[in-house]
């Protein structure tokens, strides 16, 4: 079976792990949250001083295979962002002198941050084997890129330094109620002491995860395993990150170890036109913050990194119809995907003025007619029920415990579970509540229906 299809179809996936808070809004330098680098997945220097503010060292996870056949091997890949010093350095009087700015021929360069992708594909581990522990070596380097103006003349350059980083990754699998248990650890092991803050990030691994690609075996998933299996899924342990598929739906060859909370087989948006890297933004809303942005700031952003220019660049040239396609589609969430059908994808939905959420984007939504059964009978609008919180959603419910209530409203969300509004019978301002909409919400299941002759008997 061959191992690159697999990878190359959970790249998208792996990469937005890998640059997830690279850089944040609005993507300059100058920007006080970009002072500091927001990343997961970082493994700090173990033997770094208190005032480093260093991160922990290690990451570990466990997942389950399925029972092998005759030969089942496991190929990690480890993949983890390293830091790179970008220094500007102006050329005065025979000798290069760092800045933190240089302008040239009217554009800004500035002193900055950048990091380096990495990926070590580790050797296959034989899950019949015993544990092995594999050493990660990634070197230091520097590169030089000379600044030269219109004229030909050197103004300067620019200094990219790189500290080299020492890993060890164990892999190792066990047997547990039939399904082997395979436990995968990532642990920084730089071996010098690291005083300070600068010195700390330049010595993690940024962004670290790790992916396994399996040969002859298939992992089960952990957030919905098998019957047989979810024993053996309980007693899986987990430290800083978390094991999903990834892949099409309904493979189980790759499996990522992410530092990122995922479900079982991610996928990028279609309507998503590029990496933002700003941690659970809405494409939307920082798409229309960078149109916001004065022609400096956009300069200044694209002066800070190469993938903050094409950020910008990327909403500057975006089409009504490409912003309009950002707002987002409606998902069936009862569709079940399956590899024939392929991921769940959204529809759009022409709803004329009215808003997609509202319930008369729906003739099929009637709130104020429709009804649920609860014990037997339909309750609907105008409807007496009593109240027995169950859930404790909020804790004001349990002032409604065994209270009286009158039904003004039946509604659904878009995950199909029903949802029943109320006021109480006895709150003197019922009425303005329901004239101004405020109202509290109900499962089914936390309601019981009266009859008509218990109505008149409610004093």
């Amino acid at each position: 079976m061959s191992r690159m299809p697999s990878l190359d179809h959970v790249r998208a996936i792996a990469d937005a792990v890998l640059y997830e808070g690279y850089l944040l809004y609005p993507y300059r330098a100058s920007s006080s949250k970009n002072q500091s680098r927001w990343q997961f997945g970082v493994l700090g220097p173990p033997r770094a001083s208190a005032a480093s503010f260093a991160e922990e060292p290690g990451l570990s996870f466990q997942c389950l295979l399925s029972p092998p056949g005759n030969a089942a091997t496991v190929s990690p890949h480890l993949r983890f962002l390293q830091l790179q010093v970008r220094s500007v350095e102006q050329y005065v009087g025979g000798d290069f002198v760092p800045v933190a700015e240089l302008v040239v021929d009217g554009l800004s360069v500035l002193s900055w941050e950048e990091a380096v992708e990495c990926e070590v594909e580790l050797p296959s581990y034989d899950v019949s084997r015993p544990a092995v522990v594999t050493a990660v070596e990634i070197p230091g380097g520097e590169d030089v890129e000379s600044l030269v103006d219109a004229s030909g003349t050197t103004v300067g350059r620019i200094v990219r330094r790189r500290f080299p980083l020492q890993a060890g990754v164990s892999v190792g699998a066990e047997p547990d109620d039939g399904f082997p248990r395979l436990s995968v650890a990532v642990t920084n092991t730089h071996p010098d002491e690291v005083h300070g803050k600068d010195d700390a990030i330049r010595s993690s691994m940024i962004g670290t995860h790790v992916l396994l690609v399996a040969d002859g075996v298939g992992f089960v998933s952990l957030l919905e395993p098998p019957d047989a299996a979810a024993a053996a899924a309980a007693r899986c342990t987990q430290r800083r990150c978390f094991p999903v598929l990834v892949g099409p739906v309904g493979s189980n060859d790759v499996v990522m170890g992410s530092p990122i909370i995922l479900y079982d087989h991610p996928e990028i948006a279609e309507q998503s036109a590029g990496a933002l890297f700003d941690s659970t933004e809405i494409d939307e809303i920082l798409s229309l913050r960078v149109m916001t942005m004065t022609d400096a700031e956009k300069a200044e952003a694209r002066a800070t990194d190469p993938r903050a220019a094409a950020i910008i660049d990327r909403c500057d040239q975006m089409s009504p119809e490409t912003l309009r396609d950002l707002h987002g589609v409606l998902r069936d969430p009862h569709r079940v995907a399956t590899p024939a059908t392929g991921p769940v994808v959204g529809t759009q939905f022409d709803t004329g003025d009215v808003p997609w959420w509202d319930p008369a984007a729906d003739e099929s939504v009637r709130p104020d007619t429709d009804s649920v059964v609860i014990e037997g009978v339909s309750v609907a609008r105008g409807s007496l029920v009593r109240v027995h919180p169950s859930r404790r959603a909020d804790a004001q419910d349990l002032f409604f415990a065994d209270q009286v209530a009158r039904v003004t409203a039946v509604l659904s969300d878009v995950d199909g579970s029903t949802h029943v509004a109320l006021v109480l019978v006895d709150d003197p301002a019922a009425d303005l509540h329901e004239e101004a909409g405020r109202f509290f919400y109900f499962a089914p299941d936390e309601l019981e229906p009266l009859d008509q002759a218990r109505e008149e008997s409610h004093p």
